[in-house]
């Protein structure tokens, strides 16, 4: 059998191990991938560092892939060798549940999620089921597409959360997706305020960079009342915070798929109907949607680039901060 590298996760909470493994074969519904790329995500983070529980192990994280099919299987009618295609988080639902059956298939109760509890894209070749694949556009057919498949998916779920008469959006934690959505909200004439860490100029500097039409630090006020507030920093504290800034009838939506605990609050904060709600996964319809209206912005990604035996110095520098943008593997 062939074999590939890979960066594997071993034990959660210690740096992940090089490995030559053999490489995977398909199953009758899947297509097998030459990893051109895969993006470095803060859930990657919260799986190595034991913050996101029972994930599998031996585990080859990533879940931003842009890969070549090279193998399909027997079953396989949607793609062939030589597509590009996107592999996102959400690698597989039951279609069965009664979440499927509503149309919730982000909260399938037997859903698997690449790079967590099925292998990932930190490797030279991956499996990824072929109705949860995408067909890329041509210009996101490389590393500055990865970001897309779950900053990008994942934020823009979280944006279509907001009502679309809200004019005024802050986003917390300035990062890949906050990045990528405030591109898409310039070009959908949406005013961004964008809130940072406190003294993070670099950051609140990137933002303005991208459209955002106000940057300063999470701690602070508002220059105006915000209709909604999407929160992609994973501190819990900034929830009360976040609150103080939403005019009557505002929402909150917590984007990330980890927070700390947040502090009480006083109901006053919460009253004049404005709501909290959190985003959990994606649907695939998120991401044909985003993947329709990305070319037409057009979203261009910021992306770090490292190569696959820099993957443990990659969550690194995601963990310090050190990132403007997103961080990406390439192959």
């Amino acid at each position: 059998m062939n074999q590939m590298k890979a960066m594997v996760l071993r034990r959660v909470g210690t740096p992940l191990v090089p490995t030559v493994m053999d490489m995977p074969v398909p199953g009758d519904s899947q297509v097998l991938l030459k990893v051109i790329a895969c993006g470095i995500c803060r859930t990657d983070l919260h799986i190595v560092d034991g913050e996101l529980a029972h994930p599998k192990l031996p585990l080859i994280p990533g879940h931003e892939i842009i890969g070549m099919v090279i193998q399909v299987g027997k079953s396989v009618r949607s793609f062939a060798v030589g597509d590009i295609v996107g592999v996102p988080w959400l690698a597989y639902t039951c279609n069965e549940c009664r979440y499927c059956k509503r149309h919730q298939e982000n909260l399938c109760i037997h859903a698997m999620f690449t790079g967590y509890t099925m292998n990932g894209g930190y490797a030279e070749y991956t499996v990824a089921y072929e109705q949860y694949c995408f067909h890329m556009p041509a210009m996101y057919a490389n590393g500055s597409g990865a970001p897309l498949l779950c900053a990008g998916f994942i934020g823009f779920r979280a944006w279509n959360m907001i009502r679309d008469n809200a004019e005024n959006i802050g986003i917390y934690g300035f990062g890949a997706a906050a990045h990528i959505l405030t591109q898409i909200a310039v070009f959908k004439k949406k005013n961004i305020y964008a809130f940072t860490k406190p003294g993070d100029i670099l950051s609140q500097m990137f933002a303005l960079d991208n459209g955002a039409k106000w940057a300063g630090d999470s701690t602070g006020k508002a220059p105006v009342q915000l209709d909604a507030a999407i929160i992609f920093a994973t501190d819990g504290a900034l929830i009360p915070l976040a609150l103080l800034n939403l005019d009557k009838g505002g929402q909150l939506i917590c984007g990330g798929i980890h927070m700390s605990n947040i502090p009480s609050f006083p109901y006053s904060h919460l009253w004049e109907e404005r709501a909290i709600q959190s985003v959990a996964n994606l649907t695939r319809q998120d991401g044909e949607l985003l993947l329709q209206v990305a070319p037409q912005v057009p979203v261009k990604t910021t992306v770090q680039l490292y190569k696959l035996e820099e993957a443990n110095e990659a969550l690194s520098d995601l963990r310090s901060g050190k990132i403007n943008g997103a961080a990406v593997l390439v192959l």
